[in-house]
């Protein structure tokens, strides 16, 4: 014996569905934060052939404001070698980003005091809650006509 018909059944999967929709919008309501710490992977270098040979790369950092109101305040860009120890602070005193506005670390190519892993620590606050920032790493190597690039997304550690 059937308890409901093919309409009906079609019916009450909908009314569930929307009465989900409430809870999937708030879920995917934009976060703001009124500061983190943010965990970036770089690469200094891959290794490439049969020998493992290593092929050198440029870092560049990103932080970019993405709040189109507020500003932000970098109160640290640290530089971490592969085994977790601090090679340098980038950002010895704060920097303000206005809305919408961008900043960057760059590291050349022949830098490899971080060694084959190594991160940016970026701590960041502001007054009032905003979208958070995008933070991201961009590697790119090239010799001999050949190159290499790629993107490294940072990751958030810490909320203030």
């Amino acid at each position: 014996m059937t308890l409901f018909n093919r309409s009906q059944t079609t019916l009450a999967a909908t009314i569930f569905c929307l009465s989900l929709l409430p809870a999937l919008c708030w879920s995917a309501e934009l976060q703001r934060s009124r500061g983190q710490t943010v965990y970036v992977p770089a690469y200094s270098h891959v290794f490439t052939g049969p020998r493992a040979n290593p092929y050198n790369l440029a870092i560049t950092l990103t932080v970019r404001n993405t709040d189109p109101r507020d500003g932000m305040v970098v109160t640290a860009i640290d530089y971490h070698d592969h085994n977790g120890r601090l090679i340098r602070r980038h950002a010895p005193s704060p920097q303000s980003l206005a809305p919408l506005a961008s900043s960057y670390v760059h590291l050349e190519e022949k830098d490899t005091s971080g060694g084959f892993a190594p991160k940016f620590i970026v701590r960041w606050e502001t007054q009032r809650p905003i979208s958070p920032p995008v933070i991201e790493a961009v590697m790119i190597g090239a010799t001999s006509g050949q190159g290499i690039s790629f993107v490294s997304h940072g990751q958030v550690i810490q909320e203030r």
